[in-house]
């Protein structure tokens, strides 16, 4: 395989698009990554920004031509906090209808700014773009988006309401702060569709209860999370001859089972009465061959989407899988198995999980060094390791090669709050509990990869612990659902607990 060069350029551009067509430049799997593009968080769509106009509170500099009749049908989103930590470039999604930012939301971003987490990063993001946009004028006026053409934004102060949520609710707190915001704008512009846009439910029906419209932040959502692709195809009443021809390895095109299109590693459970053969089309050699059931490292597939999982991991022509599953498929099992068995490959191997800290505390209020404040959060991946150790006599080569590699730092369990700013080169890369992260925290993850290096990311889209997400915007969904059918990426959906 040719080196794919520094930071995987194809993981930038495309991966987030809000398209499903990847680019068909890429003649063979094993093609250098930088032939094609994937950017998961590129907003080139959702970036047509607001600009709307009315007479009063305007920059003079940033005047367009809208009619006051215009002004009128474009609606004012109020922006949350979490949607700036969960996207810092949400300013940038509504088109061309304006966008408030209450002052209290920045009061709250200026303690977010400081760390090295992902949420830390959205919030000093976001800040820069405030600055930015808003130049040498003053922010409690209306000030477009990227051009005159567009949308606007402003920081605003709750004011006089006829109804006040601090009195409604009975507690003085940022949200109903948030909300008197909100129905500070309802009051200033009653011919507006004034719509509060937060990933907080329970905020969501505070506002509907004092009769403002709310609505979660869906740029980045998966449409129909229950459709989401499993990577797997179960054929039945196949010809007896067809799965004669897989089974001596020779291959079949698609049209020969009757398909118009396959996506590239598409895995196929392909049966004829009794007889069944496991397959996946190869886009290198465009042809549907058998999957060999195969052992590594000691761990042994029990099923058939087990031995899918495993052969992804295995394959040295995809370069990012996915394995998603409940708890007890294997999946977080199988991929360091399979990375283990490829282990001469690759320089280090990365094991990873996003640390969700009980009332999402910061680990650094744990006593220890990093170490010890880590241990308890990366327990799960030691305890696979130590099931993969135990397949084997402590008087083993494969014991002893475990041992070492963790001695010499050649398998490292390491948190993800750093990696941003890293290049990873000659690296597989396994991220657990990859549900937990956005789909801008999966794109870094991605963009680190250098030459020689394989991620792969598994989790279940159902069992989320970070606030603010669900399963259809989580990082692990989106990617899923829009990468699928590139050449270098291959999914597997557990489902069977063995």
């Amino acid at each position: 395989m040719q080196p794919i060069g520094n930071h995987c350029p194809c993981f930038h551009s495309e991966l987030w698009s809000l398209g499903t067509n990847f680019p068909q430049n890429v003649k063979k799997a094993g093609d250098n990554l930088g032939g094609s593009s994937i950017d998961l968080v590129s907003h080139s769509e959702s970036n047509n920004m607001f600009q709307t106009q009315e007479s009063s509170g305007e920059s003079p500099k940033k005047r367009s031509s809208r009619t006051k009749t215009t002004a009128e049908a474009l609606k004012i989103f109020v922006l949350d906090t979490s949607v700036i930590l969960y996207d810092h470039n949400a300013i940038r999604s509504f088109k061309e209808h304006d966008v408030v930012i209450p002052i209290t939301v920045l009061e709250e971003l200026d303690n977010f700014k400081k760390g090295n987490d992902m949420i830390n990063y959205e919030a000093r993001e976001f800040i820069r773009i405030l600055d930015t946009l808003s130049g040498t004028d003053l922010i409690n006026n209306w000030t477009a988006i990227d051009g005159t053409d567009k949308g606007r934004f402003m920081v605003a102060m709750s004011g006089d309401t006829d109804l006040d949520a601090e009195v409604v609710f009975g507690e003085k707190k940022p949200d109903h702060i948030i909300l008197n915001t909100a129905l500070t704008m309802q009051k200033r512009y009653p011919d507006r569709k004034v719509v509060l846009v937060t990933k907080d439910i329970n905020l969501r029906l505070k506002a509907k209860a004092v009769n403002v419209m709310a609505e979660d932040f869906t740029t980045g959502k998966v449409k129909d999370i229950e459709n989401l692709d499993a990577g797997i195809t179960t054929m039945e009443g196949l010809n007896h001859e067809l799965i004669d021809k897989i089974y001596r390895t020779e291959g079949v095109t698609p049209a020969e089972l009757g398909l118009k299109r396959v996506r590239a590693n598409q895995y196929f459970i392909l049966r004829n009465g009794k007889s069944s053969v496991l397959a996946y089309y190869n886009p290198v050699l465009r042809l549907i061959e058998k999957v060999e059931k195969k052992s590594a490292f000691g761990i042994t597939p029990r099923n058939a989407e087990q031995t899918f999982a495993l052969h992804a991991v295995l394959n040295p022509n995809v370069r990012l899988v996915s394995l998603m599953g409940v708890a007890g498929t294997g999946k977080t099992l199988l991929a360091l198995a399979g990375a283990m068995e490829r282990r001469r490959e690759y320089r280090q191997i990365y094991l990873a999980r996003p640390i969700v800290p009980l009332s999402n505390k910061d680990i650094g209020f744990l006593p220890g060094d990093i170490k010890s404040k880590l241990d308890p959060y990366m327990q799960p991946l030691w305890d696979n390791l130590k099931f993969i150790q135990s397949q084997f006599k402590d008087a083993s080569p494969e014991h002893k090669i475990i041992k070492d590699m963790v001695e010499q730092e050649k398998l490292l369990i390491t948190p993800l709050a750093y990696i941003r700013g890293r290049s990873l080169s000659h690296i597989i890369f396994i991220v657990d509990e990859a549900q937990n992260l956005t789909p801008h925290e999966v794109k870094t993850i991605i963009s680190r990869a250098g030459e020689e290096t394989k991620i792969i990311f598994t989790g279940d889209v159902r069992q989320i612990d970070t606030p603010y997400l669900d399963s259809e915007s989580n990082g692990l969904s989106y990617m899923i659902d829009k990468i699928k059918d590139h050449p270098l990426y291959a999914h597997v959906t557990l489902q069977k607990g063995e």
